[in-house]
Formats: structure tokens, C-alpha cells, sequence
């Protein structure tokens, strides 16, 4: 289950790679209209709506990501089959369609299919487009269904395991949703406790896609908290020093954590994967402090280390308890980053913000020390610490003939009859083969790779380098 697990985080990082660009571009436009979010000043909006472009639109990267990233052999028509599996999903789950389904008004539809467009639908669609397609892209029908043979069967076979999805989930759906919501509601007069028990489920909740049941609660006017509307009106109900405990304790971990945690994240790589780490993780530390855009970050290791993320979720919660003890109150509007810190400075219910600071550097202190010492007590596979990239050297291969290191390693191999499986990581090329006494790793060698690594008997990876994917490209061209 962890090694399945942890494919799906290699899966995502090809869509989390674009999220620190929507990062940035949202702490620019803020910067430059920080009262109208783009009502004033053409240049904000056009930067706020390009990185809502990609933001609004993260269960639909994930969907694609995942079905690529999953496919052995990451051909794009999984990529298809994925999207059409969210589509499939998200369609028939929406309100509208539930709501012709039950003949009710829109209005008396479950709230948790107006959220059927989330995270872990995304990932779910992506597993199901992945999954038909490794099962049917080599599927032979009939003469008179040739046409739909091969590759062109595999969306119809993806569209109906959606439909089956679909059915599944909406029964348990509303089930599930319903049931945070309650869970949700109950905790709210437990003060101090109640923040921190809903600020560590905010994170946990994440990769489900079932925070927005929780958020719905406390910031919003679900439960009649409206934490968040409150807190910039100081209307009827807010009070000071109260309204905002359940946005304060969100600062001091995305602004300070978070970015902590990613430079423990990149002190604990491996020498040779540095450099790949840092452009991971110094790009979501940015959109992190900057913006409060946690999912770069989050989702470059919460599938590759679980037990981490656990602690992320845990200091979350600390966080959000002991603002809410001090004499210290926050609020933002889109996320707990530096530009929301600024403008609330002068919201009615904003209450010392200059303790940002300090708490602050305490939370980077305690998620450094905190993050190093697990990732190397545990030897926790963070990015640049996984498995694939063991004892690896950070070759680079300049302006090598591609093809023709394509070629001596196929021909080492035992040529392409040899092959039954073909894929690559971050700097292996990863082969199944069928006769492991057909492999000349001498001849293999011979291309200028570094080294192979023989994990059983029918598996072979060469380890190329960073560049392993043109190598990649060039054998799979000499397979056709």
C-alpha cells in the first residue's frame, strides 16, 4: 500500500510543479491592487485571473497528472481517460444532476455534491483512467469493432468504471461530507482545543479534498460562526479577540512551517539531488510565505512521506491552539500569506498582528528541528531522499548522443524482445525483462551510464541521471 501510495505522489508532481507559478502570480496581483483584487488596475486582474487559471482548476491537474504519472507506460492517452473519468464524475454528481435525478429543486440537494469537484475526485479519476488503461490499451475486439481495439477502447472502458464510481459515490458521498460537517459543528464550543482539533483536520483532510466541509463551517455562516466574514465587517456577532481564532493559527505555519520545513526537506537530500529538490521545494516555500498556497509544498511530500505530513497536520494544530490562547488575532481572505497579513492589519477584529513575528520564528524553529530529526530517525522519503535515487551520481550528460545510449542500452538489455516493461523515474530508466540471463551489463555500462541496479530477477533499472528522460524517449522509439 505505501509503495502504491507513494507512486501517486510521484504521479502529482508533474501538475504541483505548476502550482508555484499561480502562486506568484497571485501575490503580484494582490500586491498591485490590494483593495480591489483587480477591480483597480487592469495589470492585477489579468495576473489574479491567470493564476486562478490554474488554482480553480487543481482537481483537473490532479485527474491528468495522475492518470499520466500512473500508466506504465505514461502514454497520453491515459491522460484522456483521466479527464474523462472527472468529467464523468463531476457531472453526474453535480447538483443540477442530482437534482433531476431526485425530481427536488436544486435547493434541496446535499451540500457535499456541490463540492464533488475537489482534490480527491481528481486523484480518484486519475487512478480509474490509469488503471483501464494499463488493462485495455492492448485489448483485440472483433473485426467488425476493430476500430474501437487498442488504445481507442480504453476511454469507453473508462467512461463506464466511472459510471460505476459515480453510482458508489452517490450514496457514501453525502455520507461522508455530512458526517465532517457534524464532527465539525460539535467542536466548536471547545475553545482554545476546538481550533487546534480543526486546524489539524483542515490539513489532514487535504489530500481527500474534504477540508472545504470544515472551512464551510467555521469561516463561513454554515454553523453561524462566519469566522472569516466576521472578522473583516465586525458586524453583528464578531467580538474582538475572539473572530479570527480559526484563521490566526494558519499564518505562523505557512508564512514560517511551511518554508521551514522545506529547507529541513532540502538539508536532508541527497547531495547529488539537491538541485532537483530545491527547485521543488524553494518554489513552494515562495507561494507558501508569500501567498499562503500551501499545496506545492504539501503535495511534493505527503504521498511520498505520510507519516510527515502526519506531523505538518499535528503542528498545524498546535499552532492554531496557541493563537488562540495569546492575545493575538489574523484573518485573511484568500490564505494565511503575507499579503493577507498585511491587509489586515487594519480589519475591524485584527488584534496584535505585529505577534505574527515571533510566533512565527518560534513555529520555523520547532517545524526545522522538528522536520530534519524525522526524516533522518525514520529515513522518511522525502523529495530527494526516495528510493529510486539511492546512491545515484548527478550525471550530467551534455550534449551525449541520446539515441545512441538508447541503443547500446537496449541492445544490453536483450533488445526489445526482452523488454515487457518500460518506465523511468527522476534518473532511472526502470525495465521488467523476461530472460534476466539475456542482460550484458557490461555492454550496458558501455554507454556511459553510472550504474545498474538489479532490485529482483526480472527487473533491471539503469541509472541514467537527471536526464533520463531523453534517454527514455530515444528507447521507446526503438521499441515501436
Amino acid at each position: 500500500m505505501m509503495k502504491y501510495l507513494q507512486k501517486i505522489g510521484k504521479s502529482l508532481m508533474l501538475p504541483v510543479a505548476v502550482l508555484p507559478a499561480a502562486g506568484i502570480l497571485y501575490g503580484i496581483g494582490y500586491w498591485i491592487d490590494p483593495t480591489g483584487w483587480g477591480a483597480n488596475s487592469i495589470i492585477a486582474a489579468f495576473l489574479i485571473k491567470a493564476a486562478s487559471a490554474i488554482i480553480d482548476q487543481i482537481p483537473i491537474l490532479f485527474a491528468v497528472g495522475v492518470a499520466v504519472g500512473m500508466a506504465k507506460d505514461h502514454d497520453g492517452t491515459s491522460a484522456l481517460s483521466g479527464l474523462v473519468s472527472f468529467l464523468m464524475i463531476t457531472t453526474m454528481l453535480s447538483t443540477g444532476a442530482v437534482a433531476m435525478y431526485r425530481g427536488v429543486d436544486a435547493s434541496e440537494v446535499p451540500a457535499a455534491f456541490g463540492k464533488i469537484s475537489n482534490a480527491f475526485i481528481g486523484i480518484l479519476a486519475g487512478i480509474i483512467g490509469s488503471s483501464c488503461y494499463n488493462r485495455f490499451k492492448s485489448t483485440q475486439l472483433p473485426d467488425w469493432l476493430a476500430f474501437f481495439s487498442g488504445k481507442r477502447c480504453v476511454a469507453i472502458v473508462t467512461a463506464l468504471a466511472s459510471c460505476v464510481a459515480s453510482l458508489v459515490l452517490y450514496f457514501i458521498w453525502p455520507l461522508i461530507f455530512a458526517g465532517f460537517v457534524a464532527f465539525a459543528t460539535a467542536i466548536i464550543g471547545l475553545g482554545p482545543v476546538g481550533a487546534g482539533i480543526y486546524a489539524m483536520l483542515n490539513r489532514a483532510l487535504i489530500p481527500l479534498g474534504l477540508h472545504h466541509a470544515l472551512n464551510a463551517v467555521f469561516w463561513f455562516d454554515t454553523a453561524g460562526i462566519n469566522d472569516l466574514g466576521l472578522f473583516w465587517s465586525g458586524a453583528d456577532g464578531a467580538v474582538k479577540g475572539v473572530t479570527g481564532q480559526y484563521m490566526t493559527g494558519f499564518f505562523p505555519v505557512m508564512m514560517f512551517g511551511l518554508p521551514a520545513g522545506a529547507l529541513a526537506m532540502y538539508h536532508t537530500a541527497k547531495d547529488s539531488k539537491k538541485k532537483v529538490a530545491a527547485s521543488l521545494l524553494f518554489a513552494g516555500a515562495l507561494a507558501s510565505f508569500f501567498t499562503g498556497i500551501t499545496e506545492p509544498l504539501e503535495f511534493s511530500f505527503m504521498f511520498l512521506a505520510p507519516g510527515l505530513y502526519l506531523v505538518h497536520a499535528v503542528l498545524t494544530g498546535i499552532s492554531a491552539a496557541v493563537c488562540t490562547l495569546l492575545p493575538f488575532r489574523l484573518g485573511f481572505n484568500f490564505s494565511a500569506g503575507l499579503v493577507d497579513w498585511i491587509l489586515s492589519f487594519k480589519a475591524p477584529m485584527a488584534v496584535n498582528p505585529l505577534l505574527l513575528i515571533p510566533v512565527g520564528l518560534v513555529f520555523a524553529v520547532i517545524y526545522y528541528v522538528l522536520f530534519r530529526f524525522v526524516i533522518t530517525k525514520f529515513d522518511l522519503k522525502t523529495p530527494g531522499r526516495e528510493d529510486d535515487e539511492e546512491d545515484e551520481v548527478n550525471i550530467e550528460i551534455g550534449n551525449s548522443d541520446f539515441a545512441a545510449m538508447a541503443a547500446t542500452i537496449l541492445e544490453g538489455l536483450g533488445g526489445k524482445g526482452n523488454i515487457t516493461e518500460l518506465d523511468y523515474c527522476a534518473t532511472r530508466v526502470r525495465v521488467e525483462i523476461a530472460d534476466y540471463t539475456a542482460v550484458d551489463e557490461k555492454k550496458i555500462k558501455s554507454a556511459g551510464v553510472p550504474g545498474i541496479v538489479r532490485p529482483s530477477k526480472n527487473t533491471v533499472q539503469v541509472v541514467v541521471g537527471p536526464k533520463v528522460q531523453f534517454v527514455f524517449d530515444e528507447i521507446k522509439k526503438l521499441m515501436k
